[in-house]
């Protein structure tokens, strides 16, 4: 009786462990679910969105240890699920938008006196998500991705265009989030108030699947 209980407990324990793990520790089911990791199959053609996680700002900085730049409280975006295999896997989905809302942003370049607006061109980008929580955002063949920043300065209104050619970010099942830190863009174009390099650093969460009505999406 007594090596029964050892076997159910240490079973329990083992359990238990691999529901708290990270991506990747579901050995069945797909990539993408809701519920919980190893939960119910997010749909190709489901709709996933998040905004900003409470408390952070999404920031292009002139530097990767700088803070000089600009910051935004409030952004988000939206993706169609294309592809949601079976774990372990690569899932793939399609960004159809990124906004920045002009009004939450600020710059404290010298010169500068505030945002005009942020706009994400090119789009749609396509988004590969691993099990293993890697996420990299790649442009259509032949293009870039690009984000065009206008800027009201002394002299009037000025633009500011960087390029990339793809983007790295990280997803954690711990708070169904998505986070990319100091990804590198060049400038394509503009004055020389425009920084020579951005760093884009942001934290989006929870991502929910607003096609079910909002259940917090995991990777597995």
């Amino acid at each position: 009786m007594r090596t029964r209980t050892s076997l159910a407990l240490a079973a329990a324990v083992t359990a238990l462990t691999l529901s708290a793990a990270g991506p990747a520790s579901a050995a069945d089911g797909t990539v993408l679910t809701t519920g919980g990791a190893g939960g119910t199959a997010v749909a190709a053609g489901d709709v996933l969105s998040a905004s900003l996680a409470g408390g952070t700002n999404a920031t292009l900085y002139s530097s990767s240890t700088g803070t000089s730049g600009v910051s935004c409280s409030s952004s988000a975006f939206v993706a169609e699920v294309v592809d949601n295999p079976a774990a372990p896997g690569t899932a793939t989905e399609s960004v159809t938008s990124h906004t920045f809302a002009s009004a939450s942003c600020t710059s404290n370049v010298t010169g500068v006196l505030g945002v005009t607006g942020i706009t994400v061109n090119n789009l749609p980008y396509t988004t590969a998500v691993t099990s293993g929580g890697a996420l990299t955002i790649t442009p259509a063949d032949g293009s870039t991705i690009q984000t065009t920043v206008v800027l009201r300065t002394l002299l009037g209104s000025i633009t500011c265009v960087y390029r990339a050619p793809s983007l790295s970010g990280t997803a954690d099942n711990a708070d169904n989030s998505i986070s990319f830190t100091n990804q590198q863009f060049t400038k394509f174009s503009g004055s020389s108030l425009c920084f020579s390099n951005g760093y884009f650093t942001a934290k989006y969460a929870p991502v929910t699947d607003t096609t079910q009505a909002g259940p917090a999406v995991f990777v597995n």
